[in-house]
């Protein structure tokens, strides 16, 4: 196996993946054009086999295996879509597998990794989070010499990833201006990069990745990978506490800029993808988009490519997306007020307080015995964000005790 990534083995993985892998849309969105004032395509990769581009890397890799590594079988770990790439890849090809996931992976995408692997694949709950099941793949390997398949740190994987970015040339038709890519590990985006540097070099290359769990932004700042002391692991498919010791010089040599994307962003494009262009986007796959209309002004000279990475999104999760976009677009706020226990002060904070068109979605309140105070954890909605001063103002000139609770607090933990 070569150790470094080169072009020819994208287009040697394009070759390997084009019976078996879907030739993914390059569509206009008019929606982020309109905010963006130019083009913008989508890289439909929520459309690819199993629902996500992790299909192309795993694929990739498990079909580059040498006979007598075919019959030593595969191992990975996985909180989801690469566990279905590496299961899809062993029924097709017809090897064995194992694939570890986390005991917090819910039990329709452990359903989905045994369905598409068939009697070729086990599913196994190695520990409580993706770390201890990573170790418990890795020990695996170790033990019973099967191949293990890594998600991203792999010149092969990187190769399939790659493919991303030779579609969107042959489809584009001219060299995209910007292409915006998720990053978690740096798979994708260092495939991207490598292609696009010698067939499109003067194409700007951005990064999107989560806030809460910004390891690419981290390691380029420290000069090299390192882990990040905490991980917000809501964009769960782009969520890796450290980024691959291959990837990370791929990105800082061949990526332009890579962003640090708010959660609370990532959800209101998640909204918007569903409820406008009819798009299911896991919040990995929302990325790129929510980049694009937070931090990217539209330079003219030709198209922004954004590349939705998936779209295995679990549907129970909406509640907590749409708690997440209305805090960040700033209609949603919470506060801490202080009630006098006697009858009417409710009333005084409905009457004199709350305007027109807010509303309370949120009111738990404790009762002290023995007090003459009792608080309130308060959420108000508004119409529209701008409304928030005349509230603030309203609550400073009652006689209650308000405290706001910022989006910042650890208190929203307990929301969110």
């Amino acid at each position: 196996m070569t150790d470094r990534l080169t072009a020819g083995l994208i287009s040697q993985a394009a070759e390997r993946l084009r019976p078996v892998i879907r030739h993914t849309a390059l569509e206009p969105n008019q929606r982020l054009s309109d905010l963006l004032g130019g083009q913008v395509l989508l890289k439909r990769e929520d459309a690819q086999v199993c629902r996500s581009y992790k299909v192309r890397g795993a694929f990739n890799l498990i079909a580059s295996l040498t006979d007598e590594e075919r019959r030593r079988g595969v191992v990975c770990a996985s909180a989801g879509n690469h566990g279905q790439g590496v299961a899809f890849a062993c029924a097709r090809l017809g090897i064995n597998g194992r694939v570890y996931v986390p005991s917090t992976t819910p039990r329709q995408k452990r359903e989905r990794i045994a369905a598409l692997g068939g009697d070729r694949v086990e599913v196994v709950v190695g520990g409580g989070t993706y770390d201890e099941a990573s170790s418990a793949a890795h020990a695996d390997s170790e033990h019973t010499g099967a191949i293990y398949v890594h998600p991203f740190d792999d010149v092969r994987t990187m190769a399939g990833q790659g493919t991303v970015g030779l579609e969107i040339l042959a489809q584009c038709g001219e060299a995209p201006h910007t292409v915006v890519v998720p990053v978690g590990g740096g798979g994708l985006i260092s495939g991207i990069a490598v292609w696009l540097r010698e067939h499109s070099p003067a194409t700007r290359i951005v990064g999107a990745e989560p806030a809460g769990a910004a390891s690419m932004r981290a390691a380029l700042g420290h000069g090299e990978p390192l882990a990040l002391p905490e991980l917000d692991t809501f964009v769960d498919g782009a969520a890796v506490g450290r980024v691959g010791d291959a990837t990370f010089p791929l990105v800082k040599d061949l990526v332009d800029e890579v962003v640090a994307v708010d959660e609370g962003a990532v959800c209101t494009e998640m909204l918007d993808l569903y409820q406008t262009d009819g798009i299911i986007a896991e919040p990995a796959g929302a990325l790129a988009g929510a980049a694009a209309r937070e931090l990217l002004p539209y330079a003219s000279g030709g198209p922004v490519v954004c590349v939705v990475s998936g779209g295995n999104n679990d549907v129970s999760r909406y509640n907590e997306v749409l708690e997440r976009s209305l805090v960040h677009i700033g209609l949603r706020h919470y506060f801490l007020v202080t009630f006098p226990q006697r009858p009417g002060a409710l009333r005084h904070f409905l009457d004199e307080v709350l305007g027109e068109g807010e509303d309370i979605i949120v009111f738990e309140y404790v009762k002290k015995n023995n007090r003459e105070t009792g608080p309130a954890l308060v959420g108000i909605e508004l119409e529209r964000a701008g409304d928030l001063d005349s509230l603030l103002s309203r609550m400073k000139a009652s006689p209650l005790t308000v405290e706001r609770i910022p989006p910042g607090s650890p208190l929203f933990t307990f929301l969110l």
